[in-house]
């Protein structure tokens, strides 16, 4: 089926056209890429809505499931900037909150209070914005496999930033 006839595809259609927005070609292409079951790169200049293009793609398919409430960690957002991380949860959460999704987003790194760590650790949320010196530390728990079991997007942001690391 493609992509533009499903129910999630038109909730956000929907809901973009609502903010005044109308997506670009290759974040449609995106969606239904993802929709299709490929990973890939998306390559877009600052601004013009690379984080939508991935973010949408997996809330048009957790519409499509039509499950309410999605349990476990769905999407690994890493970024190496983490005022970029505080801006990317502001985002996430406001469409999330119009789109009527009862996901929770996180940000995780070096600044995150040691209470609400332990909170991520014995629930994840459904979206976990972090840093990769942060998900370095993560991944060295004993039981870190368990809060990636339900994982099913990994996006990794400014990854050029960490070409050099």
């Amino acid at each position: 089926m493609q992509i533009n006839r499903t129910k999630g595809y038109k909730a956000v259609m929907t809901w973009m056209k609502s903010k005044g927005n109308k997506p670009f070609d290759f974040q449609k292409e995106t969606w239904e890429k993802y929709n299709n079951g490929y990973s890939g790169m998306v390559n877009a200049p600052t601004g013009f809505g690379k984080t939508f293009s991935v973010f949408l793609a997996l809330i048009i398919a957790h519409i499509n499931e039509g499950s309410p409430k999605t349990k476990g960690l769905q999407l690994l957002w890493i970024t190496p900037l983490r005022s970029l991380a505080k801006d990317l949860s502001r985002a996430m959460k406001a469409a999330l909150t119009e789109l009527e999704i009862p996901w929770d987003v996180a940000v995780r790194n070096g600044d995150t209070p040691v209470k609400e760590r332990q909170a991520q650790t014995k629930k994840m949320p459904q979206i976990l914005i972090t840093t990769p010196e942060t998900l370095h530390l993560l991944l060295a728990q004993k039981t870190s496999s368990k809060y990636f079991e339900s994982l099913q997007c990994l996006a990794m942001d400014e990854w050029h930033e960490l070409l050099s690391t």
